[in-house]
């Protein structure tokens, strides 16, 4: 979607500026061009130079400087361009732009422009949640600025908690999110689709649980490559340090009935994948109260948990056109793969070795294969991302044929 797109990015102070060299190499690399604006405060963490030679474009800083009104005029810079994006969008920025000052290149930019302006705000937390940047937030959104992030987790300034600039990949989601529904023929833009993912958490009593080694890596990923080729995607989540894809609607969950339950009110959808995890037991009996240490171990009793995957491919009304689940296994990977296809009558099962040493559970990569009832499609090593978005490519390509 990125491909001979035009994107004027103004670069704020902020030490999250040191990530925007690394979003333009993204950028490039998917086929845009990308002309920047750069802030004094912005100046002070990246260098004019970086940028340029990374963007290959000439770098703006002043707005009185004669040659570059004679060359191409503050106004025409922002009408040249598909969008505007502000990185990172520091609450100085956002006050201006919401109170119309013009006092820079950067804010007359903005207010020129006739075209569309996304904004990545990054800031430190109390910043972020004072009632005065929330209340810019909320006009901007009413003027149809998009908004990425921020996320939440360590900042610079050694406090924790929402503030930080959003990661580089979630920033092209939303680019790519953005031209899509402008286009208005995203692959999946007319398709709703449940994605589970992550572990369950499995309560013993108040403080242990029954678990596994699922990080949600794979399941967030699949949810965030589908949402890029325009579906409207729900993500089931058990317990997951993965931070929320942009664009989708996430639901938290820790249990498998709690996911379950989460998963029946989400249909009716077109397409449902099952990366989740989910337990396979549950204490019959947990405990309401910790139980204490002592020489005798407890006796926990097991029960079995709701076969989620099953009970969204069972044939009915409400059945998914497409459902997808995952098989973990540690030996004969395809062939027990396919003896649960079967059984739990899906369309497609993903198979992948999650024996020790694998790296699979927790790690960045996957090796995947495809079952289907006509066959089976090995492929090689990829990034989790990579197997999403080819996932995603061929749920996109099956989808066509009911659409």
């Amino acid at each position: 979607m990125l491909n001979g797109k035009r994107i004027l990015l103004i670069v704020a102070g902020g030490i999250a500026a040191v990530k925007v060299p690394d979003l333009i190499r993204r950028l490039r690399e998917r086929g845009a061009s990308v002309r920047c604006i750069l802030t004094k405060g912005g100046a002070q963490f990246v260098t004019p130079l970086t940028l340029a030679a990374l963007s290959g474009q000439k770098i703006y800083q002043d707005l009185f400087s004669l040659t570059d009104e004679s060359e191409m005029g503050h106004i025409q810079l922002s009408r040249d361009a598909d969008i505007l994006l502000v990185a990172p969008a520091t609450a100085d920025i956002m006050a201006k732009m919401t109170a119309g000052i013009a006092d820079d290149i950067a804010t007359t930019a903005l207010l020129a422009t006739d075209k569309p302006v996304m904004i990545c705000p990054s800031m430190n937390v109390m910043m972020w949640t004072h009632p005065a940047t929330q209340a810019n937030l909320e006009t901007l959104k009413a003027r149809s600025v998009e908004i990425v992030g921020p996320g939440a987790g360590d900042l610079a300034c050694g406090e924790v908690g929402d503030g930080r600039l959003a990661e580089v990949k979630d920033i092209i989601a939303a680019l790519n999110r953005f031209f899509q529904r402008q286009r208005g023929d995203g692959a999946l833009a007319r398709m709703r689709v449940l994605v589970t993912s992550g572990p369950t958490h499995e309560p013993i009593d108040p403080v242990r649980y029954i678990s596994n080694r699922s990080s949600g890596k794979q399941g967030h990923a699949i949810a965030a490559a589908l949402a890029n080729l325009g579906a409207q995607v729900t993500l089931i989540a058990g317990p997951t340090a993965e931070p929320d894809p942009d664009g989708v609607a996430v639901v938290r969950v820790e249990t498998a009935a709690q996911m379950l339950k989460a998963s029946r009110e989400a249909l009716p959808c077109d397409i449902a994948v099952c990366a989740a995890a989910v337990a396979d037991w549950h204490v019959a009996d947990a405990s309401k109260t910790k139980l204490k240490k002592s020489t005798t171990p407890p006796r926990i009793n097991l029960a079995p948990n709701p076969d989620i995957l099953a009970t969204l491919a069972q044939p009915g009304p409400q059945r998914p056109l497409l459902v997808i689940g995952f098989a973990a296994e540690t030996g004969d990977v395809i062939e027990k793969a396919k003896v649960k296809r079967a059984a739990k009558n899906c369309d497609w099962i993903i198979a992948n070795d999650v024996s020790p040493g694998s790296g699979t559970f927790g790690g960045d990569d996957n090796t995947v294969h495809v079952i289907t009832a006509q066959n089976v499609e090995s492929w090689p090593t990829l990034k989790k991302r990579e197997v999403a978005e080819k996932l995603a490519g061929l749920i996109a390509t099956h989808a066509a044929k009911f659409l």
